[in-house]
């Protein structure tokens, strides 16, 4: 690629997603790249910009940022280019590129395919970071687009079923199979527990948190502290529930295979429809009148470090 880079194989992932870290040198840019599988990409860190060229000649630019989001288009020869030329830039992009490579087994079908994809491309200014509004119902609205300049300023829409006062929305990107969502949880708050299949990469974007996990029936949680620049992963039918423990909002966005518009698999349409239906009704999420006492205690615990307020008494039902 004409840079530096790592290939990051999160447990239970790596037989058909990955995560790719690339980083640009200053005022540098990548080779130009043209390749058979879908990706979602998240600017770590830096500024930069992105050229794509269609199989007609068409091009498009976009510049981003720190927490920008994109796709490229399926099978678009693009570049990656460094817009300063005293710090490196940080780009983390999911894909699925082992399934594509598990399947054909055949580089030279993923990387020198010529194939057009022209519905792949979509509207102008879905180059531009405008979009297009899709109003579902509350946890499923979409925003479809090819490029979002910044995921912290991006406006959310409110979830109650979820719990306390969270917001969330879906992105349809480039007309991709692949999945990614952001969600916002208030200061001193948390969301509801609940697991789905092993393809969700979570990258925090604001704030600072963790996550608690567990198999259904294990008495201990593992607990996973977060921030910006980190990824983890909750392994396949894992609980897993997150908290905010900072004094401000914070949100993080996950990355999957198979979205709204086009799920892929059968597992991935039932947690579409079951991720705020309770376990009693279903669905794939533990209410809170459910949870371990536990949770509470160690949230509580967790916010009297940052002296932050707890906000979740009413919630629970506490005094």
């Amino acid at each position: 690629m004409g840079a530096r880079g790592a290939y990051v194989h999160i447990k239970g992932r790596g037989d058909f997603l990955n995560v790719y870290v690339c980083e640009i040198p200053p005022g540098q840019a990548t080779n130009p790249q043209k390749h058979l599988f879908e990706e979602v990409i998240y600017v770590l860190d830096g500024r930069g910009s992105t050229t794509i060229e269609t199989a007609e000649g068409a091009r498009h630019s976009f510049e981003w940022g720190t927490g920008s989001l994109f796709a490229i288009p399926l099978n678009t020869r693009y570049r990656f280019f460094n817009g300063s030329g005293s710090a490196p830039a940080r780009l983390a992009s999911v894909s699925n590129l082992p399934m594509m490579l598990n399947a054909f087994h055949n580089e030279a079908f993923i990387f020198d395919n010529d194939w057009r994809f022209p519905e792949r491309i979509g509207d102008d200014r879905y180059f531009r970071g405008e979009g297009e509004f899709i109003p579902m119902r509350p946890g499923r609205h979409m925003w479809e687009t090819n490029f979002v300049p910044s995921l912290p300023e991006f406006k959310l829409y409110e979830w109650k079923a979820r719990g306390a006062g969270g917001s969330n929305i879906m992105f349809i990107l480039a007309e991709g199979t692949m999945h990614a969502h952001m969600s916002e949880m208030p200061v001193g708050t948390y969301k509801k527990g609940h697991r789905h299949g092993a393809d969700f990469h979570i990258f925090p974007v604001t704030g600072w948190g963790y996550s608690l996990l567990w198999y259904e029936g294990e008495k201990d949680f593992v607990k996973v502290d977060w921030k910006h620049g980190w990824v983890y992963a909750p392994p396949d039918m894992m609980f897993h529930q997150h908290f905010n423990a900072a004094p401000h909002p914070s949100r993080y966005l996950a990355v999957a295979y198979g979205n709204l518009r086009y799920p892929f698999s059968a597992d991935k349409r039932a947690t579409f429809l079951g991720m705020d239906v309770s376990l009693k009704a279903g669905g794939r999420q533990i209410e809170y009148q459910d949870e371990n006492p536990r949770i509470h205690e160690i949230f509580e615990q967790e916010l009297a470090r940052s002296g932050v307020e707890c906000r979740m008494h009413e919630l629970l039902g506490l005094k």
